[in-house]
C-alpha cells in the first residue's frame, strides 16, 4: 500500500466514523484500566455487563482492595480467567496506592510494571486515557493490518511498529479504534464482509469477498 493510498484507507474511515472510541464503559482512568484487563480472552459486552455491578460498589484501587480477592470474584466470575485476573487486579490495586497515590501513571514503563498489564493494555491506557497516538494491536488489528496490506508484520509487535511508520501522523490517535472496529465488524477472521468495508479498494486482500 503506498503512502498515498494510506492516507486515503485514513480518510475514508475517519470520513465513516469520525469520532471513534472503546467499546469498553467507563468513566475515569481506573475504571478503564480494570476493564482492559478483565478483557484478555472475553468480549467487551461481557466486561461491560460484569463492571456496570462491580463499579456501582467499587471503583477506586482502595474500593476493591476493601472487596479483597474472593469479593472481587464474585463480580468478575462470568468473565474468562477470572481468578488470574482478580488476583493480578487485587495487585495492582496496591500497586497503584502504594506507589502512584492511588493514581493510573500515564508513562508506558510505570503501566507494564502493574500486575496483568502488557503492552497492550500499556498502548490502549495511553492512547484512550491519556490522548497518545499509540496502538495497541490485538487479533483484530493484526489481521486487518497484515490481510489489507497496511502494515504487514510476523507478530504483534512487528505490525505496532509497522503501523506506527504507516499511518499518517495526523491519524495515529484514532487509527487504533477504526482498526479494531474494522476488524471487529467487517474484515473478520472467516469470511471478510468486503462489500460493507469502506476501504476495500485500497485493501490487498487476494481472496475478497465481494
Amino acid at each position: 500500500m503506498t503512502p498515498e493510498q494510506r492516507e486515503q484507507f485514513f480518510a475514508r474511515l475517519q470520513a465513516d466514523n469520525p469520532a471513534p472510541t472503546t467499546e469498553l464503559n467507563y468513566k475515569n482512568p481506573f475504571e478503564l484500566l480494570i476493564s482492559v484487563v478483565l478483557s484478555a480472552q472475553a468480549t467487551d459486552k461481557s466486561v461491560n455487563k460484569a463492571t456496570a455491578e462491580l463499579f456501582k460498589v467499587a471503583n477506586t484501587p482502595q474500593a476493591i482492595l476493601d472487596l479483597g480477592e474472593e469479593g472481587l470474584k464474585h463480580y468478575i466470575k462470568s468473565i474468562g480467567l477470572f481468578n488470574s485476573k482478580a488476583r493480578n487486579i487485587i495487585k495492582t490495586c496496591a500497586d497503584l496506592l502504594e506507589k502512584y497515590q492511588g493514581e493510573v501513571p500515564d508513562e508506558r514503563q510505570a503501566l507494564e510494571s502493574l500486575a496483568g498489564v502488557g503492552r497492550k493494555t500499556a498502548n490502549v491506557m495511553l492512547n484512550t486515557a491519556f490522548g497518545k497516538p499509540t496502538i495497541a494491536v490485538d487479533t483484530h488489528i493484526f489481521r486487518v493490518s497484515n490481510r489489507t496490506g497496511l502494515a504487514v508484520g510476523k507478530n504483534v509487535r512487528e505490525v505496532e511498529d509497522n503501523l506506527l511508520q504507516a499511518v499518517p501522523e495526523k491519524y495515529q490517535q484514532d487509527a487504533h479504534h477504526w482498526l479494531i472496529l474494522l476488524g471487529r465488524y467487517v474484515c473478520v477472521a472467516r469470511k471478510p464482509l468486503c462489500q460493507k468495508c469502506v476501504v476495500v479498494e485500497f485493501c490487498e486482500y487476494s481472496e475478497k469477498n465481494l
